[in-house]
């Protein structure tokens, strides 16, 4: 494996382990001395190993990935950065999970890339359809839910004897709906909407 060979390893927090990653990119010949590792979490994308990574790559190199999750949180992360990786910094990709994620291509034939591209393209599309298939799965499961007569939130307080005493010192302007949560222990928005019967 020549030395324009580079692997990238990133493991989401610092409990996990990346030997996994490690093997997989060993058994490839990446070299250590090119293998790029950051340990943190995938909250921002300010990588250090990654960016030294970026900086590092030219044109014709490879990087090699054990999972296409590596390169980030989401496929729309993931597509910026393999765009930025192949196109930008014209270096060519493989995801070892994957194998139609390969773009190498023989001379001048783009097949490897243009597969990859699509593939990439099927699963974000994959993806972005599951995630709103979800948020469509949970709507329409509360609206079923709110039809049977589920309540959601947290279970409403029970309206103690004394509310009603209050609340006419309240209505005759003898005290303020802060003094009257107050005497209730209650918060004052909660006074006002059992007032107003809500």
């Amino acid at each position: 494996m020549s030395s324009n060979t580079y692997g990238y390893v990133r493991v989401s927090t610092r409990e996990q382990n990346e030997d996994r990653q490690l093997i997989a990119l060993k058994d490839y010949k990446v070299l250590e001395s090119n293998i790029y590792v950051d340990k943190l979490s995938g909250r921002d994308f300010n990588r250090p190993q990654y960016q030294k990574l970026m900086k590092k790559i030219r044109p014709g190199d490879l990087i090699v990935v054990k999972s296409i999750d590596r390169l980030g949180r989401n496929y729309e992360e993931i597509q910026v950065q393999w765009r930025k990786i192949t196109k930008e910094k014209q270096v060519d990709m493989v995801v070892l999970d994957m194998p139609l994620l390969d773009t190498r291509r023989s001379g001048n034939d783009l097949t490897g890339t243009f597969v990859a591209d699509m593939v990439l393209q099927i699963l974000s599309y994959v993806a972005q359809t599951e995630r709103e298939n979800i948020h469509q799965r949970q709507r329409e499961g509360i609206e079923a839910a709110k039809l049977r007569g589920v309540k959601f939130g947290r279970p409403r307080k029970p309206v103690p004897e004394e509310f009603w005493r209050i609340r006419e010192e309240w209505i005759n302007k003898k005290i303020s709906s802060r003094e009257a949560a107050r005497e209730l222990s209650i918060a004052q928005d909660t006074f006002l909407r059992w007032v107003h019967g809500k």
